[in-house]
């Protein structure tokens, strides 16, 4: 029987389970963040064996339905937030409900429940950590990014920041230039 493998997506997780299935002779596609589907027909003692490797691995294979919705639910808004060009300009709640097809409401409640937080305080964290890149690795100007990401004002994106790091945008990236300044000169 074909297995789908589905796991928490990072890309040392994908690299690592890709690893494990090479070592088992087992071919393999990535069909999502975070899913990876055997190409052949595995025995039981075969999953078993890869099911504890990658567990040895930290690496725990999702069975629970709700769960394995949640973690779309993250992949989705990390695959928006980070990756798409013009996120901000969609109705969020109806692209995540026409994404997923389950209704918005379902999907809110359902997370909340598996994960203890909500779909938007997820979204905020995402939203802050795509900030944190900009500023650590770009040139943009604190009003720039607040901009680009659709901040109302520099002082609503320095309330959010602040409230999620405990620092200020400016002082963020100062940290960070002062970071990378003292590796350079090493």
């Amino acid at each position: 029987m074909k297995r789908l493998i589905k796991y928490m997506f990072s890309m040392h997780n994908k690299m690592l389970v890709n690893a494990e299935l090479g070592k088992l002779g087992l071919h393999y596609k990535n069909i999502a963040p975070g899913e990876t589907e055997i190409e052949e027909n595995i025995s039981s003692m075969q999953w078993d064996e890869l099911y504890a490797t990658l567990k040895k691995s930290g690496i725990e294979l999702m069975h629970d339905k709700r769960i394995m919705l949640s973690e779309k639910i993250k992949n989705v808004i990390v695959e928006l937030v980070h990756y798409s060009e013009n996120p901000w300009g969609i109705n969020f709640s109806g692209y995540l409900s026409g994404r997923l097809n389950y209704d918005y409401t379902y999907l809110a409640d359902m997370f909340l429940e598996t994960q203890g937080f909500t779909i938007e305080h997820f979204q905020l964290l995402q939203k802050i950590e795509r900030v944190k890149e900009m500023l650590a690795y770009g040139e943009m100007k604190v009003t720039e990014i607040a901009r680009d990401m659709h901040y109302s004002s520099v002082a609503h994106l320095s309330g959010q920041f602040k409230k999620i790091t405990g620092l200020t945008p400016s002082f963020f990236k100062k940290i960070k230039h002062k970071r990378f300044e003292t590796l350079q000169n090493i």
